[in-house]
């Protein structure tokens, strides 16, 4: 069985001086049952990892599991962007089976307590394990396993409200509860121009407007509660709709709703985050779609 990591620095590799290379970590991991082929990906910090290489480690992913047909393939990633990078991974993945897992390291190689070779070592278990075979991108950290589409950085990884799917106990998966549906497959590269805007009373129109002025193909809207956002947008927001330009509302809290934004055209996130919501719209967007085709993944997500 071959598995593949795919290594991009960050954190969990971190030391003093210089930064390990996948296989220096992999070796760190301890003994493997399974034979592991290790690609270095140049990439930027991940507070700061731009579309493109997120792109680049979504078709890297989909490749391995649906072109070379490996049994599994493990992202080694920092953690602020992780969630996205996962899940963007995830919807890309189309027809995959192999097993996906993302972690990554909350402390540095050169800490006394580091924390990445032990979730290495749990990553690659779960990417080899049949249990994980069809169940879509997971996030593994501290030996706990949650869908990409519901992980959420917090003080650690937490899929809240949604159950954890898992933990690595024993050199094996056991899975707790059922993985969420798999995204279904629209094909075409994602949308990278999507923004994301926070809202909050009394925010002006022009802020939103600003965005597609500067050539956002779409836009994610973070409201409140059950995805309220302010009145001063309704137009705004019907207006984009006309234009074919997609307006998603997601919440800041766990709301699922859309609240009166339905009304002026705006389509619901689903109960995704609001960064979820980006990366769903963008790859709702990529055979050039506007609102319909946007409407229609949403609705089937």
């Amino acid at each position: 069985m071959t598995l593949l990591l795919l290594a991009t620095g960050d954190t969990m590799a971190h030391r003093d001086p210089g930064v390990a290379s996948g296989r220096e970590l992999v070796e760190l991991a301890g003994p493997l049952p399974d034979r592991v082929v290790v690609e270095d990906v140049m990439a930027e910090p991940s507070w700061d990892t731009s579309v493109s290489t997120q792109l680049v480690l979504g078709r890297r992913v989909r490749a391995a599991l649906v072109e070379d047909e490996l049994a599994g393939v493990v992202v080694t990633h920092g953690v602020d962007t992780l969630e996205e990078v996962a899940f963007l991974a995830d919807l890309m993945a189309g027809p995959a089976r192999g097993g996906m897992v993302f972690t990554g390291g909350l402390r540095p190689l050169s800490h006394p307590s580091a924390d990445g070779p032990a979730n290495l070592a749990a990553a690659l278990t779960a990417a080899a394990d049949p249990a994980l075979r069809g169940a879509g991108a997971v996030v593994c950290l501290d030996g706990e396993l949650h869908a990409a589409r519901w992980a959420t950085l917090a003080d650690g990884f937490t899929s809240a409200p949604h159950p954890m799917l898992g933990r690595v106990v024993d050199g094996r998966v056991h899975l707790t509860s059922t993985p969420p549906p798999r995204p279904p497959v629209v094909g075409g590269e994602p949308e990278s121009d999507v923004a994301l805007v926070k809202t909050y009373p009394d925010m002006p129109a022009s802020l939103l407007t600003m965005v597609t002025d500067l050539g956002a193909q779409g836009v994610v809207l973070e409201g409140t509660g059950e995805g309220n956002v302010p009145v001063e947008l309704f137009s705004t927001i019907m207006g984009l709709s006309e234009m074919d330009i997609p307006v998603v509302v997601a919440s800041r809290s766990y709301g699922s709703g859309i609240g009166l934004a339905a009304q002026m055209g705006a389509i619901s996130a689903r109960g995704l985050s609001a960064p979820k919501a980006r990366v769903a719209l963008m790859v709702a967007l990529g055979k050039g779609g506007g609102v319909e085709a946007a409407l229609r993944y949403f609705d089937s997500l």
